[in-house]
């Protein structure tokens, strides 16, 4: 019988027809295009066995002069340094209460606490830590009291309440002897205000106002009932952290994994240190620290405002992360970008740091006093789409607008793309202040995650990844939050997870789900036909060309060839036959009928053989089929 051969374009394409498309392949899930042929992407695992609180939304690593490796890592609720696989809480305090500002009441029966505490400012879902309290005399003992809790409700500005555990974490149920108020040494030390899961519609920059204050106005929520985004840069071995739209705040290495970040402004030696930014920036070879979208100097140049600027960029005195005050004897001051109505974020790249506003990208360079840096307006038209959606790759710097994808390198261009009718008309701009980019250089990649309105979950579930070595596109499901390309670390790091469970995950590491099979991994062809459809044509049989790469002898890798068919190109597929291919299969047998055939190649996960499933990656060639025509309809 004739054998048909079928090497299949590299690249995903999803702006044709089906049928147009002959030749190439139409959807993917976890597959990259390497030398021009499909093949699984590489499995993860976990890089902290711990959970951590809150979605992460940012990562950072670095290196200490004595070779520490750490990571930083900003979650909706937290801010953690890891070091050694350990996480360390390091999340700034806003406010320490004096002795007996804190009282506590408790009812018979009922687990909740009420605790009191003038204006404290506390937020649902804040974190704070209490000491120097004495038990109410029955279950709630002093060492349940003395601990840090998260707040489950506001009563009121003055009161809130949590629920009482034991060290282990375990509920408490207060007693009838439970009538005391916990002493009148009890101090309350409140963690900075939580942020959200959820990027809220007008309110934030994007509008004319940012929470509850316009611009030029003191707004004390302005970085609390927006989405929760972290941006940091190590400076030296220290790290500066800075929640978007809130405070900037400074751990100092050598005090240690046990002490907390402080504001900036409060450290010793700070003169005129931005209170408020959206983004912090350590420039590389000047060592300046730069506040995009900083709060101003006021007219009596004594003090910031206190009131963010959303396009005013500040900078440090060169070498000193503390002293913003602008002198003759130093180099701290600040421009202020003229096009667009706010900085959505920065990106560090070649001898050159690129701001992008709503509307447009500046290059800012040193250029040394008296003038210190240099802005140039290199494209108007074209912003970011989110803070993180832009990433530094060998070929430039490639980022996502709200128009599409396009790199700089040395000017702007639109790039071609071959599924971003797809992926545009899947996203949900409702929630684009979540896209970020991931730099994968090991594969000459870069991803793109975002929220897919398809899955309605209004959070990241998908991505579209493009390999900038051959100029190919494929797509996938996959839930990340935030991504570090390698570098310090061997591997890529990434954040993932759900219902409460989130994991700092290091990627391209064997080629597993963490410890489970990698399921729904697949790849399906564009229609094809003989003749142009004029006939119908007969599939009897496979000739498959895989390569399987094993990581243990003990599995039996295994993919599925699935032969589906249609007539028209405006009907549904039918499968008609699947045939399981392994390292030994020299063919696999079928019998379909139809004008116009897809092939599928997918992940093995039938319960039968899924233990078999483990620790392997394929690998597509040309495939043939026994296929004759079959007469006409």
């Amino acid at each position: 019988m004739p054998l048909a051969s079928f090497k299949f374009k590299a690249g995903i394409n999803k702006e044709n027809t089906d049928y147009s498309e002959e030749g190439g392949w139409v959807n993917a899930n976890f597959i990259r295009f390497r030398k021009g042929v499909a093949e699984k992407i590489g499995g993860w695992i976990k890089y902290v066995e711990s959970a951590f609180l809150g979605i992460g939304r940012a990562i950072h690593s670095w290196i200490a002069l004595d070779g520490t490796k750490y990571a930083g890592l900003g979650t909706t609720l937290k801010y953690y340094i890891e070091a050694g696989a350990v996480l360390n809480d390091v999340t700034p305090i806003r406010s320490t209460t004096a002795a007996g500002d804190v009282t506590f009441s408790a009812t018979d029966g009922s687990s909740t606490i009420t605790v009191s505490d003038t204006a404290n400012g506390s937020l649902l879902n804040d974190f704070v830590t209490f000491s120097g309290a004495v038990s109410l005399g029955g279950l709630i003992t002093a060492d349940v009291l003395n601990q840090e809790y998260q707040i489950q409700s506001i009563v009121d500005a003055d009161s809130y309440t949590i629920t009482a555990k034991d060290t282990s974490g375990v509920t408490v149920t207060a007693n009838a002897s439970d009538t005391g108020n916990g002493g009148s040494s009890v101090v309350g030390e409140y963690q900075i205000n939580v942020g959200l899961d959820d990027y809220v519609q007008s309110t934030g920059w994007g509008v004319n106002t940012f929470g509850a204050g316009a611009w030029g106005s003191s707004s004390p929520l302005s970085a609390n009932n927006q989405l929760r985004l972290w941006t940091h840069d190590n400076f030296g071995e220290d790290l500066v952290i800075n929640p978007r739209g809130g405070g900037i705040y400074y751990w100092d290495e050598s005090n240690g994994l046990a002490t907390r970040a402080e504001e900036l402004q409060g450290l010793s030696g700070a003169s005129l240190a931005p209170t408020l930014g959206l983004q912090v920036i350590t420039s590389e070879t000047d060592r300046h620290l730069i506040v995009l979208g900083a709060d101003p100097i006021d007219g009596a140049g004594t003090a910031r405002t206190g009131a963010i600027d959303p396009l005013l960029v500040a900078f440090s005195d060169q070498e000193n992360a503390l002293d913003f005050e602008p002198l003759a004897t130093n180099t701290a001051g600040s421009v202020q970008l003229s096009s667009g109505s706010f900085i959505i974020g920065g990106l560090k790249s070649r001898q050159e740091i690129l701001i992008w506003t709503d509307t447009s990208l500046y290059s800012m360079q040193f250029i040394g006093p008296p003038l210190t840096f240099a802005l140039n307006l290199i494209n108007e038209g074209v912003g970011l789409l989110a803070p993180k959606a832009a990433g530094n790759t060998p070929a430039g710097v490639i980022f996502m607008s709200k128009q599409g994808f396009h790199i700089y390198n040395g000017a702007v261009q639109k790039l071609p793309c071959s599924v971003k009718d797809y992926v545009y008309s899947d996203l949900d701009m409702s929630q684009s202040f979540k896209c970020f980019a991931a730099v994968n250089q090991e594969f000459g990649e870069i991803w793109f995650f975002y929220p897919s309105l398809e899955d309605g979950t209004e959070e990241i579930s998908r991505y579209v990844l493009y390999n900038y070595e051959e100029n190919v596109w494929s797509i996938g499901s996959l839930v990340r939050h935030a991504w570090k390309e390698s570098g310090v670390e061997n591997k890529p790091l990434a954040t993932g997870g759900s219902d409460s469970s989130y994991y700092l995950y290091s990627h391209e590491e064997g080629s597993n789900d963490d410890t489970n099979p990698m399921t729904n991994v697949f790849i399906e062809s564009a229609d094809l036909d003989i003749g142009d459809g004029e006939n119908f044509a007969f599939v009897k049989k496979v000739l498959p060309d895989v390569k399987f790469l094993t990581e243990t002898d003990t599995n039996t890798p295994a993919i599925n060839f699935v032969l589906k068919r249609r007539d028209f190109s405006n009907q549904s597929l039918t499968t008609d036959s699947t045939t399981q291919i392994t390292a030994a299969s020299t063919e696999g047998f079928l019998r379909s009928r139809g004008r116009q055939f897809v092939l599928r190649f997918e992940s093995d996960d039938d319960n039968a053989v899924e233990a078999n499933q483990k620790d392997f990656k394929w690998r597509l060639g040309s495939t043939r089929l026994d296929v004759q025509a079959s007469g006409r309809r």
